[in-house]
């Protein structure tokens, strides 16, 4: 299960880029109850969504030219700059080298897929996980799952279990160490045809999949998917916020908590 314990591999921080972070704030206030703090002037604009005074998120401008809103995974890594070379050895791509800050140092990067991610080399990351209005899960849509698979256990030494879900199958990721259904964090998933971009798609922990789905709606967000039940998961729903920064929700199955 996704936790706050970080191990190599493990999602450490996720972080929205918008073209208007005041919308967003709104929007996700709205939504999950999150609060925005501010990191500061100096960091132009960037800032932390809280609940109950716990980062679970962060949220900043965008600022690589032609970007779109969207959510970003960042991994932990024991070395993020030998990561990246990694990335580009593999025939990813460093989209932003790494850069250091205090005791931390983060890189933005693509999989070989065209998928965008991060990785950040830090001991402290999400303050809280896995509980109501958090990151639960992180799953990744890509044309090849096997690939994909392979090029991450290169980077993080993760494991895959197969398992059959409606209409596909599903590969549960899990950290490279311990026991593989604790250490579970995220699954890879194959693209639907529809003209979808790869992507990292994170899934947020709630008490009520409807009742986000009508918040989402009443705030300006857009419905992908409406609340549906999948057995021995739970009952999950995607969406969009008013940029078009797709998330999803889960409402996790007690039998499986």
């Amino acid at each position: 299960m996704l936790g706050t314990q970080f191990r190599t591999g493990s999602p450490i921080w996720i972080d929205l880029g918008s073209p208007d972070t005041a919308t967003a704030a709104a929007f996700y206030g709205a939504v999950f109850g999150w609060e925005f703090a501010s990191a500061g002037p100096e960091t132009g604009g960037y800032g932390f969504f809280q609940k109950g005074g716990a980062t679970v998120a962060a949220l900043g401008p965008l600022t690589e030219p032609g970007a779109r809103s969207a959510w970003t995974t960042y991994f932990r890594a024991d070395d993020a700059r030998a990561t990246a070379r990694a990335v580009a050895a593999a025939g990813g791509a460093v989209r932003v080298a790494p850069v250091s800050l205090g005791e931390s140092t983060f890189a933005q990067l693509t999989d070989p897929q065209g998928t965008q991610f991060a990785v950040l080399q830090s001991a402290q990351g999400l303050q809280r996980a896995s509980e109501d209005d958090t990151l639960v899960w992180v799953e990744l849509h890509v044309r090849d799952p096997q690939a994909a698979i392979a090029f991450y256990r290169g980077l993080f030494g993760w494991r895959a279990q197969e398992m059959q879900a409606p209409g596909m199958t599903y590969q549960v990721l899990s950290i490279g160490e311990g026991d593989q259904q604790e250490g579970s964090f995220g699954g890879v998933a194959p693209l639907q045809d529809g003209g979808q971009d790869a992507r990292w798609v994170p899934y947020f922990a709630v008490a009520d999949a409807d009742t986000i789905v009508a918040a989402v709606g009443d705030n300006g967000g857009t419905v992908l998917m409406p609340a549906a039940n999948v057995p021995g998961v739970g009952r999950i729903a995607w969406l969009a916020d008013p940029a078009q920064a797709v998330f999803a929700v889960l409402r996790p199955d007690p039998r499986q908590m």
